[in-house]
């Protein structure tokens, strides 16, 4: 197939993604109001509780096996370079940009954490329905294509809530320490949660960093009034291990669908009963089915609501979003085909080349939206976050269409 042939085919998705977040922007202004803070908000609960654990759970359950599972066992492991890359090359962001230290964990995350879930479930479906797609039948295409998408974000959630989550979390206790040592200055708490992942004040206020919790005894008139304060310190540090850890938040509603999924997959007699035209409980299937196609157009509108709060700017320092931008659109994409390429010379990947596309694909994708939500959770570098947002979602029009293109031709030849 030609070059010129498959550039078309990887543009047509990323229109798509184009028009429906230029369409999520314009219903956010002032003019016109529908998708304002509360009503971000209040979709996001939907999407986040409903709609893709949904989405997981009727894709996987259609498509994973014991065989399957066999099969894909290096996604997981793909998934984690990009996170362990991408967290080295934030971190010669840092150093040459002299971030901030109030933004060193929101340029890890970007440059750790793509989004591997919302963007690929656009991706994906439409490539597979392009004349000029090089992966199979269109249907046998969408029903593998959206198995592997589905386990791609469901993976990316967990290591995102375990592992960027904590990351930012301990580079921010820099701003604690100076919180402790002025008294009079407070963190201020976002109001409320726009972005991917809800929560609610409760939450907020919960997710403090435990070193501000900490309590400050001087004990200068006794060795007893010491030892008492010690112990209670290192009871209050084993009681926040807890906290410190979050593996809650790693057992979030989609992953929670990645599990139903897979055990209703891998189960014959649960197979059986629910999926198929003539499961005699097939009516969940399609019910769940309908349920999770709404969180595509419903996500990128979101994406698009969320993505326009940067165009007001906050005095982010343009080095920043340049190395963002170069990490996550040249240095990550290169280092991914030279992994994914050497996995598949030495036969370690599946040899499906949609399932090696995705694989190359999860290098190339623009940063995680729930990063954003992150920073509101510590208060730190939120406006900063709309503003590279707006900038490298920019950008991934062209750099997506580019390496799409790109990847189609080197898996074709």
């Amino acid at each position: 197939m030609g070059f010129f042939k498959l550039l078309i085919t990887a543009s047509m998705p990323v229109l798509n993604v184009l028009l429906i977040t230029g369409l999520g922007s314009f219903l956010a202004t002032g003019q016109v109001g529908i998708l304002c803070k509360d009503a971000r908000k209040h979709l996001n609960n939907v999407v986040f509780f409903v709609f893709n654990p949904a989405l997981l759970s009727t894709n996987l359950a259609r498509t994973i096996t014991l065989k399957s599972i066999a099969l894909l066992w290096f996604m997981p492991i793909n998934i984690l370079l990009t996170f362990l890359l991408g967290s080295l090359l934030g971190w010669a962001v840092i150093y040459l940009t002299k971030t901030p230290p109030r933004l060193k964990g929101l340029v890890l995350g970007c440059c750790a954490a793509g989004n591997m879930g919302n963007m690929l479930l656009i991706i994906i479906p439409t490539i597979c329905k392009e004349k000029g797609s090089p992966f199979r039948d269109p249907d046998v295409c969408y029903k593998f294509g959206m198995a592997y998408v589905s386990l791609s974000m469901a993976i990316g959630a967990i290591f995102l809530w375990s592992y960027v989550y904590n990351m930012v979390r301990i580079s921010s206790n820099s701003i604690g320490e100076k919180i402790i040592d002025n008294p009079q200055h407070t963190p201020k708490l976002p109001d409320e949660n726009t972005d991917d992942k809800p929560s609610s004040q409760s939450e907020l206020i919960s997710d403090c960093p435990a070193e501000q919790r900490l309590p400050i005894t001087v004990s200068a008139e006794s060795s007893t009034k010491t030892k008492v304060s010690s112990l209670t310190h290192f009871k209050n540090k084993l009681s926040n291990i807890g906290d410190v850890i979050k593996l809650k938040k790693m057992f979030n509603p989609s992953t929670i669908g990645l599990i139903v999924g897979f055990f209703i997959g891998i189960t014959p007699p649960f197979r059986k009963a629910i999926i198929g035209d003539t499961a005699p409980l097939r009516v969940i299937q399609e019910s769940a089915s309908l349920l999770g196609n709404g969180a595509i157009p419903t996500v990128t509108l979101i994406m698009g609501g969320n993505l326009l709060r940067g165009l007001r700017g906050s005095g982010t320092k343009y080095s920043i979003i340049f190395g963002v931008i170069v990490v996550r659109y040249v240095i990550l994409p290169l280092i991914g085909v030279v992994i994914v390429r050497g996995a598949i010379h030495m036969g370690l990947v599946y040899s499906d080349p949609l399932f090696q596309f995705i694989l190359l694909l999860q290098y190339a994708v623009p940063p995680a939206m729930n990063i954003s939500t992150i920073t509101q959770l510590f208060g730190a570098g939120e406006n900063e976050c709309s503003v590279i947002f707006l900038w490298v979602y920019g950008f991934a029009s062209v750099s997506l269409t580019l390496w799409s293109t790109f990847f189609m031709w080197l898996l074709s030849h």
